[in-house]
């Protein structure tokens, strides 16, 4: 019974002394993400212009689907979402198994330079990208000096080409990201596997889909709702490359949702409804890639 006792006693104070290594981590955890999370909530059925918010259930939310700047910023995010991630993804799986190759001289090199753009501000790359595809900017100097076009491409005041600016931006940024995730996958291997394939007469291609891919799906599938998560908060690039212009043709959810906090007659009830609209999206996004998975595994 003593010894039982001691036991239980032994126990509950592991479990103390557990808890008091994370408790500060878990109350600032609390304050910092769950208490804002949870205010947010509770805004979004607010509505007024500053603090001036009376509770009016759910007429925000029924406003989204009337709302044509939403529409649209939901919209040109889905455009950078459906375009921008599925090359990234591949851009950065194609990298990745060339940098996996022990026969490459200067690995070390190339590694770092692809990653490096990732660790860059984002403020400052996205002005020097701005520059770069500026009328009389680098991009079109060198494009006319190849002959390649005859006048200048509008990348940033043209509707289509400053989507495809801001796409280039992004995938020039995040690609690294990606890249050091699938590499370190690859790394972990055995190479025996591909032995064993080459000796059956397995092609290159061949091993790639039917070893590579497979063996690499769980992290395909987590570099695929990270990246998706990033796209629909998307903000930085947009803002400082082309301001959410011309017009509205630019503009994300997220420059959406800070216009209506703090551009325009701040309602933060609306802002905040708006927020929440990317929470859904992203657990319903995010829902469809494990069923995809799911169903491909089974």
């Amino acid at each position: 019974m003593k010894s039982a006792n001691a036991t239980l006693h032994s126990r509950r104070r592991s479990g103390l002394t557990g808890w008091s290594f994370v408790l500060i981590s878990v109350i600032l955890i609390v304050i910092f993400y769950f208490y804002p999370m949870v205010e947010a909530l509770i805004l979004s059925f607010q509505t007024g212009t500053g603090t001036n918010l009376v509770f009016t259930g759910l007429d925000n939310y029924k406003r989204l689907f009337q709302d044509a700047t939403f529409i649209t910023s939901v919209k040109n995010t889905f455009i950078y979402l459906l375009v921008q991630v599925p090359v990234m993804i591949v851009l950065a799986l194609f990298i990745s198994v060339l940098l996996n190759d022990s026969k490459l001289k200067f690995k070390g090199f190339f590694r770092t330079a692809i990653f490096l753009p990732c660790v860059t501000s984002l403020v400052a790359y996205s002005i020097v990208f701005k520059y770069l595809f500026a009328g009389n900017g680098l991009v079109n100097t060198f494009l006319m000096k190849l002959h390649l076009i005859s006048a200048p491409i509008e990348w940033i005041t043209d509707p289509f080409w400053a989507k495809i600016t801001i796409i280039i931006a992004i995938t020039w940024r995040w690609t690294g990201y990606n890249m050091i995730f699938y590499l370190s996958a690859l790394q972990n291997i055995d190479n025996s596997i591909y032995e064993a394939a080459r000796i059956d007469g397995a092609s290159a291609t061949r091993q790639f889909f039917g070893i590579t891919i497979p063996l690499l799906r769980p992290i395909i599938l987590f570099t695929s709702i990270t990246s998706t998560i990033g796209t629909l908060q998307l903000f930085d690039e947009v803002m400082n490359i082309t301001k959410g212009g011309p017009g509205n043709a630019t503009q994300t959810i997220s420059q959406y949702i800070y216009n209506l906090s703090f551009k325009y007659s701040a309602d933060f009830g609306y802002a905040a409804t708006v927020s929440y609209s990317i929470v859904v999206m992203i657990i319903l996004l995010s829902f469809l890639q494990f069923k995809v998975a799911g169903e491909k595994n089974g």
